[in-house]
C-alpha cells in the first residue's frame, strides 16, 4: 500500500467525517428533488432537508432560520458581506475598517472597493497578533460603514475579542462582519452576544463536504442591510440566486452538529496535541511561537525557524507530514506570509515558518513522529548550510 504522509494542515481543510457522509449519502440518490421545485414530492423532500439544516445551524450560533443565506463557501459569504454592505450603504459612507492580518477573501474585496472610491483602514496587530482595541476604536469615523475582524486567524490561530469589537460598533450603529471559516465548531460563536451583524461561515473547517458555506445577516433590530451579489432565480429571499444543493447543506449542518456536540472535549484533546508538539521540539534552538500563546485555536501551532531556508524545510518533511507554511487558499506567490510580517517578523522567518493544524483524526503517535521528524530535518539544514562548501584550488 503507498504511503500517505500524515495529514496536519486542518486549517487548509479537514477530511469528510464519515458521520457527514452518511448523512449527504442518501440525497444524492433517493432524495435528490430541487428544493424549489414545490409541486411534488421529490421537491418537498429536499426542501424539507434544507430547512431542517437551515435551523440546525442558526441554533448553533444563536440565530434565526431566515438570518442564514448558503453560499458556495466562505470566500463568497466574505465578498458578499463586503461588497453587499458597501452598495448597499454607499449614500451613508465610503469608509471600512478592517484588519492587516484578515484573510484574502477580506482582504481583496477591500482592495477592490478602494479601486471604486472606497477609503479602507488596515489595522496593525500586536507581536501577539491581537488587535488593540483602542487603535479600533479611533479608527472609527462618522462614515465607517462596515468594520471586518476575523474571529480565528487561519494562519496563527489567534482569537480576537470580538465581543468587545462587536460592542464598540453597536455603540456606533456601523455594521460588524467577522469571517468565522476557521472558528466554527472550534469555539463557541453566539451572534447576539456577541453583537454580530453579519459572519461568514464554510463546512470544510470543520469535517463537512467543500463548496457549501453560508453568512448570518441580522434581520433583528439594528437589522443589517445588505445588496446581493449574485442575481438569477431569487433564490435565499433574493440574496443569493442559485439552485441550493441539498446534499452539501444537510452535510453542512451535520458536520456542525457534530462539533458543537464534540467541542468540549475535543477542544481539549487538540490543546493537549498541540502544547506536547510544542514541548517536544524545544530541544531546536532559535525557535519563535507565531501569536497569542493561550488565546487561538486548540489545535493550531505556527512556528518560525532560525537558520533554515523555508522551501528546503518543507521539501525535507512533505514524505512524512502534509503541512504548510501559511495560506492554502492564495495563489502561490514569492512572497513571505503578510499575517508573520504584521507581527514584526523578519523576511527569513516568515519564509521558515511551519504550520500545524491538527485535527480530528491526529494522534499521540502522529505527534511523536512529526516531532522527531522536524528536529532531525532541522538539524541537517543546519548541518548542510553551516558546513563550507568544496572550491577547486
Amino acid at each position: 500500500m503507498l504511503h500517505r504522509p500524515i495529514y496536519l494542515d486542518c486549517h487548509a481543510t479537514t477530511p469528510v467525517d464519515p458521520r457527514v457522509l452518511e448523512a449527504m449519502t442518501p440525497y444524492f440518490t433517493e432524495y435528490f428533488g430541487n428544493p424549489g421545485s414545490n409541486l411534488h414530492q421529490y421537491g418537498w423532500e429536499a426542501e424539507a432537508a434544507v430547512k431542517r439544516s437551515r435551523e440546525s445551524l442558526a441554533q448553533t450560533i444563536n440565530a434565526e432560520p431566515e438570518e442564514i443565506v448558503f453560499t458556495s463557501g466562505a470566500t463568497e459569504a466574505n465578498n458578499l458581506a463586503i461588497k453587499g454592505v458597501a452598495e448597499a450603504y454607499f449614500d451613508r459612507g465610503r469608509h471600512i475598517v478592517t484588519v492587516q492580518t484578515e484573510h484574502s477573501a477580506v482582504l481583496d474585496p477591500c482592495r477592490y472597493l478602494e479601486n471604486l472610491g472606497f477609503e479602507i483602514t488596515y489595522l496593525p496587530v500586536q507581536a501577539n497578533g491581537l488587535v488593540k482595541l483602542d487603535s479600533l476604536k479611533a479608527a472609527l469615523r462618522d462614515d465607517t460603514i462596515l468594520v471586518s475582524v476575523m474571529a480565528a486567524n487561519n494562519e496563527i490561530g489567534v482569537l480576537q475579542p470580538l465581543a468587545a469589537i462587536g460592542q464598540l460598533c453597536h455603540e456606533r450603529q456601523i455594521p460588524f462582519h467577522t469571517d468565522a471559516a476557521q472558528a466554527l465548531g472550534k469555539i463557541p460563536l453566539d451572534v447576539q452576544a456577541m453583537n454580530l451583524d453579519l459572519m461568514s461561515m464554510t463546512a470544510h473547517k470543520v469535517y463537512g463536504p467543500k463548496g457549501i458555506g453560508a453568512l448570518y445577516v441580522r434581520r433583528r433590530q439594528p437589522r443589517v442591510q445588505l445588496a446581493p451579489q449574485i442575481h438569477g432565480g431569487g433564490q435565499e429571499r433574493g440574496m443569493r440566486s442559485g439552485t441550493l444543493y441539498p446534499p452539501q447543506i444537510v452535510g453542512f449542518a451535520k458536520a456542525v452538529e457534530l462539533a458543537i456536540a464534540e467541542m468540549p472535549t475535543e477542544a481539549e484533546r487538540l490543546a493537549s496535541l498541540r502544547e506536547r508538539l510544542w514541548q517536544q521540539l524545544q530541544p531546536l534552538s532559535q525557535i519563535y511561537l507565531n501569536g497569542h500563546p493561550q488565546q487561538r485555536l486548540p489545535g493550531n501551532l505556527n512556528i518560525s525557524i532560525e537558520g533554515v531556508d523555508g522551501q528546503a524545510l518543507l521539501l525535507g518533511l512533505r514524505s512524512i507530514v502534509a503541512l504548510s507554511s501559511g495560506a492554502a487558499c492564495s495563489t502561490p506567490k514569492a512572497e513571505p506570509s503578510h499575517v508573520l510580517r504584521a507581527l514584526g517578523r523578519s523576511e527569513a522567518l516568515a519564509y521558515a515558518s511551519l504550520r500545524f493544524g491538527i485535527g480530528r483524526f491526529n494522534t499521540i503517535a502522529d505527534i511523536e513522529r512529526i516531532a522527531e521528524v522536524v528536529i532531525s530535518t532541522v538539524n541537517a539544514l543546519r548541518k548542510a548550510q553551516s558546513t563550507p562548501s568544496f572550491k577547486w584550488p
